[in-house]
């Protein structure tokens, strides 16, 4: 599924994106600076280290753009996967508003339920207090 291309893309961002080649990186320029300085070896690049600014400048005229590939490939990923997560959240939030309804409907047949049985219990234990309760409750006659 992945190119060639990207593949080496990830392979150098996450080389030059590490410590380890930070820390490796600067023993080098270390190394080469003091060479130079102070001529242990004949000088194969005196001060102001000009061959050390080529080599540089080609390092990072190839690497940030190779760098940005890996970043733009991981950012496509990462907007799918943030688009794939919304849709799941969507689902779940149809999913829950269905149950709310549920247990909604679930109360009311059960506070119907409630309601017949107080009736029912309240006719049966006072039946005079239930007709005069109905009768205030019925609107006047005439």
């Amino acid at each position: 599924m992945l190119t060639r291309g990207a593949i080496l893309a990830d392979y150098v961002a996450e080389i030059v994106g590490s410590w380890r080649f930070i820390i490796i990186q600067s023993v080098v320029l270390g190394i080469w600076v003091v060479l130079n300085v102070t001529a242990f070896i004949e000088h194969c690049d005196p001060y102001p280290f000009i061959l050390l600014n080529l080599v540089l400048s080609f390092q990072a005229a190839y690497a940030a753009p190779i760098i940005m590939m890996s970043q733009n490939r991981q950012s496509e990923i990462d907007r799918r996967n943030a688009e794939h997560d919304y849709r799941i959240n969507v689902k779940a939030e149809l999913e829950i508003e269905l149950l709310h309804n549920k247990i909604d409907a679930l109360r009311e047949q059960e506070i119907v339920k409630l309601v017949s049985i107080i009736e029912r219990l309240s006719a049966h234990l006072a039946p005079e207090l239930l007709a005069a309760i109905e009768a205030e409750a019925a609107p006047p006659k005439g």
